[in-house]
């Protein structure tokens, strides 16, 4: 909490990584090695420590060739939206240290 009493908004971007993990976790584990490339998050409503927990809801909104595009909501307790918006990841190749195509495989999977 910050001293206004409400989430710092660096919290939220926490949030959204728990979020991914939680998605890639209901795939059966990290479908491929990526890099965020690019975090776009509008701030609708605090987050104050009375409203308890929060409930953040990824989807995945887009498979493209190199990259995947998620939608994400923050969600209080009484279904107002606190936070909403996209996040795109980038397949990675660590050996080359660059971007990649996904797998067929990897695509089979983002896409069931």
């Amino acid at each position: 909490m910050d001293m206004l009493g409400h989430l710092n908004q660096a919290v939220y971007h926490e949030l959204l990584e728990e979020g991914r993990a939680a998605l890639f976790a209901s795939l059966g584990g990290m479908p491929f090695p990526f890099v965020l490339v690019r975090v776009e998050l509008d701030y609708r409503h605090e987050v104050r420590r009375d409203h308890g927990t929060v409930e953040v809801v990824v989807r995945i909104e887009r498979v493209g060739g190199k990259s995947i595009t998620l939608a994400h909501d923050i969600v209080l307790p009484d279904g107002a939206v606190a936070a909403s918006g996209r996040s795109v990841l980038v397949a990675w190749d660590p050996q080359a240290r660059g971007s990649r195509e996904l797998s067929d495989d990897e695509r089979a999977a983002l896409t069931a």
